[in-house]
């Protein structure tokens, strides 16, 4: 998988460089582990590593720096404008708990996004990029995070994140949950960043659920039952086949 810069000035690309050397071990052992226990056949081409401004103004318009295009992952590996982003999504009301994690994360927490990314190429996904479907995208996204986390975060990193996720769906739940989780799709970014944020916090938190209290840590299992929901048709919503319809 290749690196690739993108950036305008010399000094991001000397920052971005050494960054993005110290993740290439870890994205490579990654890489692996999902090759042998979660189907990746059509690897990711590339990274593109860029800044925020460029990820979210020339390459896209979702307020989001890390995003995949067919077969291209393009993002900031900026430790910095990722605290500044997660800090935005607080609308400023003041979570001090919150606001203190996220000041202080570390660029683990960049690395898992990186993952992530990568996640979304597993063939045990059964819809592709630029599929019409719209059901069950809070599934993907739910497991690349769960799944990212899992493997490239240690344990307390990877608890501390859940926390103050779970958190951060009870503070705006009044503002942002009105909807079902199944209607996460294209149209969700349309809105603010927080309420792009609100779903993705709701999927993570469905998936390690569904992991962890339903399926006793058998990720495959899940996968296993997601696989029969579709076919038999994809007959109910993915978040009443596994039974979570109150639940998120």
């Amino acid at each position: 998988m290749r690196f690739i810069f993108s950036v305008e000035n010399r000094e991001d690309y000397d920052r971005y460089q050494v960054i993005t050397e110290e993740f290439k071990e870890k994205l490579a052992a990654y890489e692996q582990v999902l090759q042998t226990e979660y189907k990746l056949i059509d690897k990711p081409k590339a990274f593109v590593w860029t800044t925020s401004e460029l990820a979210t103004s020339v390459y896209s318009n979702v307020p989001i720096p890390a995003f995949t295009n067919k077969d291209v992952i393009y993002m900031t590996p900026d430790l910095s404008a990722w605290r500044s982003l997660f800090m935005a999504q607080l609308e400023e009301r003041d979570y001090p708990e919150i606001k203190a994690f996220y000041e202080t994360i570390s660029i683990n927490q960049v690395l898992a996004i990186a993952g992530h990314e990568m996640t979304h190429h597993s063939n045990l996904f059964l819809d592709e990029f630029n599929d019409d479907r719209s059901d069950g995208i809070w599934f993907e996204e739910g497991m690349c995070d769960y799944l990212s986390r899992r493997h490239l975060l240690d344990k307390q990193e990877f608890e501390a994140i859940a926390d103050v996720e779970s958190k951060l769906i009870s503070l705006f739940k009044e503002k942002y949950g009105t909807h079902s989780l199944e209607e996460f799709g294209s149209s969700s970014y349309a809105g603010s960043l927080t309420s792009i944020m609100y779903d993705y916090w709701r999927s993570g938190y469905a998936v390690k659920y569904l992991v962890e209290e339903e399926f006793d840590n058998d990720v495959l299992r899940v996968f296993a039952e997601y696989h029969n929901w579709h076919a038999e048709g994809r007959k109910g919503s993915l978040l009443e086949y596994f039974g979570l319809k109150k639940a998120v």
